[in-house]
């Protein structure tokens, strides 16, 4: 009997364990449970350096993402950094002076030694976790990177920069495949000492790579046939019109890392999830790998979640920019990818920058946006999204008619209705909804200010009605739920 009350009481402390973990949401996968609760991503975070930068504040920063409400940030870990001026960022968090710099690898005479561990790297990075755990936000773990070409020259990995041999005449396109020489061992040594370290935590995921398709393709597809090099008047900006697939040297070495994860995480207490970052924009997902829980894109297109639905695994837009400053821009993208089925949602906020932890900084000269009325935008649609039953919501266009002077997108939960809708002109939009006979309430609410703008009680009785939202140019939701 105690043999069995023993055995009982391991169990238990095991499932509660399990269940707490971020995990995928087991009625509808394309969201997320943690600590026992339904759960959507949304975040608006600095420029992943929080750890590697000693002069970045993370006390302040966690702090401001909690009491702005939002829960997720991403974390480079040293695989990868810049250097100051990188991507025309002019306050770079991932771009530290070298003295400020902390990587996972002690350094030896100015070269790093690939077998020795710096403590102290670890030690800021489980003050990090334990703080963002304590504000309630899940992190990012992004436990390698693209180079871009040049910035390959001075990363450890590179043999010029360490004293373990690795190639030193290596391209940046085959670093991160199985071609690479002695540096796949180091690199399978860093990701198991990684996952070691963080299984205790609850509130966090691996991605494998950041942007894969920027060192080697396999496809290159110009997706706009009405737009050539001479209307991209600014040199290198050829990608904004390209779908680039990462090759299948890249997918291989994917393969192999998400492997090196599951293996590792085996005989330990927790298990977590690995994200696969697919394209920027948009592409129907191509990776068979059964490791993989969440697909991730860049500067993604609402169809980015639709046309990945059926798998019934999280779509997430984790890296927003290149579309300037204006919160408008930044907001309508979280609420069109939202809404089209995705589960995840990461701005890059370049509000942040070391001296500006409290993301207040409106004038960092940066490819992007992020400001605190944006962040209290985004809550909004977090909040939104987890007033609806997320074990039933999915996308549905089933219940719409014809919206006039406006795009919409609609998903619905076993009982409400919820529509997002940008007017297009002055006027109030009119929208046909082909809802069940009976009475509803309809509540419509304000986007960018948050307010309450119309709440009315309604009646269907022959299958079709039309609803007018109130006036303002601003974008609208609008929530419906059977009386």
């Amino acid at each position: 009997m105690k043999i069995f009350f023993s055995f009982l009481c391991a169990f238990i402390v095991h499932f509660v364990a399990v269940a707490q973990t971020l995990a995928l949401l087991p009625q509808n996968p394309h969201y997320f449970t943690y600590r026992g609760k339904p759960t959507v991503i949304v975040g608006s975070g600095e420029h992943y350096g929080a750890v590697m930068n000693l002069d970045f504040n993370y006390d302040t920063y966690l702090k401001t993402q909690q009491v702005d409400g939002l829960n997720t940030t991403r974390l480079f870990t040293g695989a990868y950094y810049e250097k100051p001026g990188a991507f025309g960022i002019q306050k770079n968090t991932m771009a530290p002076a070298d003295d400020r710099l902390l990587l996972p690898w002690k350094k030896v005479n100015d070269k790093y030694d690939l077998n020795v561990w710096d403590e102290a790297f670890f030690a800021r990075l489980h003050d990090f976790m334990k703080k963002a755990e304590q504000s309630g936000v899940i992190v990012e773990i992004c436990l390698f990177s693209s180079y871009y070409g040049a910035g390959w020259a001075y990363h450890p990995f590179n043999g010029r920069n360490n004293v373990n041999q690795t190639p030193t005449d290596l391209a940046p396109n085959k670093v991160n495949t199985l071609d690479n020489g002695a540096i796949l061992k180091f690199q399978e040594a860093y990701t198991r000492k990684l996952v070691q370290e963080l299984n205790q935590y609850d509130h966090f995921y691996f991605e494998i790579q950041n942007e894969p398709w920027a060192e080697g393709k396999d496809t290159v597809l110009i997706w706009n046939d009405y737009m050539g090099a001479d209307d991209l008047k600014q040199p290198g900006n050829n990608w904004k019109n390209t779908l680039e697939v990462a090759s299948a040297k890249s997918r291989d070495w994917h393969k192999n890392v998400s492997g090196w994860i599951v293996n590792q995480e085996k005989s330990l207490a927790k298990k977590h999830l690995i994200s696969h970052n697919i394209a920027n924009f948009k592409l129907p997902v191509f990776v068979s790998d059964s490791n993989i829980s969440i697909y991730t894109f860049h500067y993604a297109h609402p169809e980015a979640a639709g046309l990945n639905y059926r798998l019934n695994k999280v779509v997430g837009f984790n890296e927003t920019g290149f579309a300037g400053k204006s919160d408008d821009t930044y907001r309508r993208q979280a609420w069109r990818f939202m809404m089209s089925g995705g589960g995840l949602f990461g701005h890059l906020d370049y509000s942040f920058s070391v001296g500006s932890e409290d993301g207040k900084d409106l004038t960092n000269n940066a490819p992007g946006g992020g400001s605190p009325t944006l962040r209290r935008q985004f809550k909004m649609l977090k909040n939104q999204l987890e007033r609806m039953d997320l074990a039933t919501l999915k996308p549905d266009a089933s219940f719409l008619g014809h919206a006039e002077g406006a795009f919409v997108y609609s998903m619905k939960d076993r009982q409400q209705y919820l529509v997002y809708a940008e007017p297009l002109l002055a006027q109030p939009c009119r929208i046909n909804l082909q809802l069940p006979k009976g009475n509803y309430s309809a509540t419509w609410t304000d986007v960018v200010t948050g307010n309450t703008l119309k709440t009315e009680n309604v009646s269907v009785a022959a299958y079709s009605i039309m609803l007018q939202s109130p006036a303002g140019i601003n974008d609208k939701t609008l929530v419906l739920k059977k009386l």
